[in-house]
């Protein structure tokens, strides 16, 4: 049973941003202070990922653990209210995760994600990755 009233869970729902988390704002300060330059929610992208950098084809996306499905069979069970709009939201919303890193990936694209309290806790961790990320591409070129 839900703790909150249908009103209350409605703005809290409302929200929600879909861009500029705190995850993503994080990631961008980092990379900008880093000098690394990057274009957010490029729309001219497919699947408009949060950062990219279209020189060398690289889209970062940061995923929230529930809009995007992480551990998504054991997640799915604790569902209490709604699963009938939940559910099919989620899993739709994982497939088209695929289709967007299988459309990016046949142009050419090369696709990181992220979870975004992963990558709250572990920031360092994955500038990391994504300047290694990043030299392999400009040495391709």
């Amino acid at each position: 049973m839900d703790n909150l009233t249908k009103e209350q869970r409605r703005k809290n729902m409302q929200a929600i941003k879909a861009t500029g988390t705190k995850a993503e704002v994080i990631l961008a300060k980092s990379l900008f202070a880093k000098g690394y330059r990057y274009r957010k929610n490029n729309r001219s992208v497919f699947g408009k990922p949060d950062l990219t950098f279209k020189k060398i084809k690289l889209a970062i996306f940061v995923d929230g653990e529930f809009w995007h499905g992480k551990d998504w069979e054991i997640r799915k069970k604790k569902l209490k209210t709604n699963q009938e709009y939940w559910i099919p939201k989620i899993e739709r919303n994982m497939q088209r995760d695929n289709e967007v890193n299988s459309k990016l990936s046949e142009q050419g694209w090369t696709i990181l994600r992220f979870w975004s309290k992963e990558l709250e806790k572990n920031l360092n961790t994955s500038i990391l990755h994504i300047e290694d990320e990043i030299n392999k591409l400009k040495t391709k070129k």
